[in-house]
């Protein structure tokens, strides 16, 4: 099970029922946090949810709506008793900016590790998230991020017992390890049946909609994706920012196929956005808005 968060929703600037930008994705014990908008730390707490547990914080960009809440959360995270690493991953110049804003909290109980992307798409995994990221066209560099719980075939005994393998090893085999023992090699492929579907989360904000982002989220059981306009005569200033508007990220998740969409990262001016709802399902049925505090639990499949 997959817990996706909206921790807020706004760009630019927050509103009084509107934080700026970020997201949070629960699995296994773990948390992976996507940008940190001002306000990230009540929101997670309005949620009820724990800040210890976040390992990973991906970074679309560092415009100040998108990370001006990490030292903040940093401090937090100490302050809970943290100690384990964390991992940050962002667009070229990620530690010279974060260690830039740890001015204002420059002692903390654990190492950050840095993972800087410097081609047009990269790929990292940590604490069972396949973590997927690729360039998108903002007027900095900017990236979104697919987030993949990926599951292995179901273990087959029958195959086990033909191949003489040791019960003893089972568990690891299936765990994915590949063990050598007494002058024989056992290797996961030998115990387990094709790869079962997995859980798929694309994240997207700040951008013009480049096919790449279609090709990210093909299949996606969730596609969170900006709107940043819903007026259909402010095309142009979409354009001139490089934001997109409603029906264009409609676009983008039918092209894609996902199964849901989640429009965010709103412009301040924007007020009574589900007036525009039903024009966007003529182009995406499954569009839904996204708010402050929205979440939802994505189970795998029955086999």
């Amino acid at each position: 099970m997959l817990d996706v968060c909206l921790l807020g929703t706004g760009g630019m600037m927050p509103l009084p029922h509107r934080f700026l930008t970020a997201a949070m994705l629960r699995y296994n014990g773990s948390s992976l946090l996507i940008d940190c908008g001002e306000g990230t730390q009540i929101a997670v707490k309005e949620k009820g949810w724990t800040f210890k547990p976040i390992d990973v914080i991906c970074f679309t960009h560092y415009h100040a709506d998108h990370i001006s809440g990490l030292p903040g959360l940093l401090l937090t995270m100490g302050n809970a008793e943290r100690t384990e690493p964390l991992t940050m991953i962002g667009p070229r110049g990620l530690e010279r900016v974060v260690n830039a804003l740890r001015t204002i909290a420059p002692e903390l109980p654990f190492e950050i590790r840095f993972r800087e992307i410097t081609e047009p798409e990269a790929d990292y995994e940590q604490n069972g998230f396949h973590i997927h990221a690729f360039k998108v066209n903002h007027n900095v560099i900017c990236y979104g991020y697919t987030v993949e719980i990926r599951r292995a075939g179901r273990f087959q005994v029958e195959r086990a017992n033909e191949k003489e393998i040791p019960q003893k090893f089972w568990s690891r085999l299936q765990k994915g390890e590949i063990i050598t023992q007494d002058g024989h090699t056992y290797t996961p492929d030998m115990v387990l049946g094709p790869e079962r579907k997995g859980i798929k989360v694309t994240y997207c904000t700040d951008t013009r909609p480049v096919e790449v982002i279609a090709k990210a989220a093909e299949g996606a059981d969730l596609f969170v994706c900006e709107g940043m306009y819903a007026e259909e005569e402010k095309l142009a200033r979409a354009k001139q920012y490089k934001h997109m508007t409603f029906y264009e990220a409609a676009g983008l998740a039918s092209r894609a196929g996902v199964r849901e969409m989640w429009l965010t990262h709103f412009s301040p001016s924007l007020i009574r956005a589900e007036e525009y709802l039903p024009k966007v399902r003529e182009i995406f049925p499954r569009a839904y808005l996204g708010k402050d505090g929205k979440s939802v639990e994505l189970l795998f499949e029955e086999d």
